[in-house]
């Protein structure tokens, strides 16, 4: 099977904020939106994917447990800890984690999604065990 597009859907309760939190604090560029009555979307390019912020979800948490949405958005970045103080200076929380095979930072999206930072150096890289 060729597919010719991969992307995600992420259904929101706080849209609006999400939308923000997605493009304004991420720096997600958007590729379209659509407002066709009940249902709002707004879609953004996501490294070669796609994410697909839409409306729909019901009233979430400050951060989901693993049963609630066992699903992390990752984005790999040069420098973990230069984006976490980018982040950080825009008001998101992280909680960072240093382990053998890389380096992490945490942070949640306006509806309790969870979200990381990864270094793009060690992603992929064998460590001995």
């Amino acid at each position: 099977m060729q597919f010719e597009r991969t992307g995600i859907i992420l259904f929101t309760y706080n849209y609006d904020a999400c939308v923000a939190f997605y493009t304004e604090i991420l720096g997600l560029p958007v590729l379209f939106t659509k407002d066709e009555g009940d249902t709002q979307l707004t879609c953004c390019e996501y490294s070669g994917a796609y994410l697909m912020i839409e409306t729909g979800a019901p009233e979430g948490c400050y951060r989901k447990s693993m049963a609630q949405n066992p699903t992390k958005l990752r984005f790999n970045v040069d420098d973990v800890e230069t984006a976490a103080k980018k982040l950080e200076a825009k008001g998101i929380k992280l909680e960072r984690g240093v382990y053998a095979w890389g380096t992490i930072a945490n942070f949640v999206d306006p509806d309790g999604n969870l979200c990381s930072l990864r270094d793009q150096k060690t992603f992929g890289v064998e460590t001995a065990s």
